[in-house]
């Protein structure tokens, strides 16, 4: 299956980023390489760009659509927690912009064989690195029913958490649960019909759960971007775009905490920690996708983009 992903608010990322010809630039999620192209094709001759994702399908798709560039490119197999060890193993320190679209690719949804779909009966994986053991499958046949109802709580919002996890663990007593179909049944059976009804797809806050919670998706941005922020050279921006609340509310608050890093009591007339600013939040409110894209890109509607300015 060839490997197509149409990216999400390209126009907005790209202006954002403010692209400077001699520039050193890192798509840390570069899935079918959408923003790196137009990234690639504003870079000089002595810009630079790196590709991370830990797909290998992204990675062959990103490396035929980026060949044109050439030596412009490095490409790397990792995950973006390792930015800044990718980067020091090229021998470059700091970078002008980065990029991360959190969203699974239109093509790990549309493949079946990848399990994250909820639309046909396939064995459950969700791995967004194929490399890893552990899949969707070990996790709603090895954690305990309150793992299971506080991910699903937690990562997928769903307000019948406490009783997916009940029958998922009841059915799961019988035989183990093996396929997208199997789950997908169970979690029917856990919600009342009239609210299956209403709203959209019964599974879906569930498949979602499980798979932020086996690929490590809120720890990883968590622990990371910080580290991000550092690598940026002075008036570098970082750009993100996040497609549910989550990973929207952490990256709201790492950003403002490196814009006001104070932690002093507000009853002291000056800053005594002497903690200083890093920079500034650029997008106030997060850029949201126009009526139009929506419309060509029913992935998009959910999707925010903020942005952070080094200083």
């Amino acid at each position: 299956m060839e490997f197509i992903h149409q990216s999400v608010l390209l126009d907005e990322t790209i202006e954002y980023l403010n692209v400077k010809p001699d520039g050193i630039y890192v798509d840390g999620t570069l899935g079918g390489g959408g923003h790196a192209f137009e990234v690639c094709k504003r870079l000089g001759e002595h810009g630079h760009f790196v590709g991370i994702d830990q797909d290998a399908a992204a990675i062959e798709a990103a490396g035929k659509r980026l060949a044109p560039f050439k030596d412009k490119v490095d490409i790397v197999r990792s995950n973006y927690k390792d930015m800044k060890r990718v980067l020091q193993d090229l021998g470059i320190q700091k970078v002008d912009g980065i990029v991360l679209d959190l969203g699974v690719s239109s093509y790990q949804l549309d493949n079946a064989e990848r399990g994250f779909t909820y639309r046909e009966d396939v064995p459950l994986d969700m791995r967004m690195d194929q490399r890893q053991s552990k899949t969707a499958r070990d996790i709603i046949n090895e954690y305990s029913e309150m793992e299971l109802f506080h991910m699903i709580r937690d990562y997928g919002e769903d307000k019948f958490a406490k009783n997916i996890a009940k029958h998922i663990v009841m059915e799961r007593d019988k035989h183990p649960i093996e396929t997208t179909g199997q789950l997908i049944a169970v979690i029917d059976r856990a919600i009342p019909a009239k609210i299956r009804a209403k709203s959209g797809h019964p599974a879906k806050k569930t498949f979602q759960a499980i798979r932020i919670e086996l690929n490590h998706e809120l720890e990883v941005l968590n622990d990371s971007l910080d580290t991000m922020i550092d690598l940026l050279n002075e008036g570098g921006r970082i750009c993100i775009i996040t497609f549910h609340s989550l990973e929207d509310r952490i990256v709201k608050t790492i950003y403002k905490r490196n814009e006001n890093p104070c932690i002093c009591p507000p009853s002291f007339p000056v800053c005594t920690c002497g903690r200083k600013p890093k920079g500034k939040v650029i997008t106030r409110k997060p850029v949201v996708p126009q009526a139009e894209e929506i419309n060509n890109n029913k992935r998009s509607k959910s999707s925010k983009l903020r942005v952070f300015e080094r200083c």
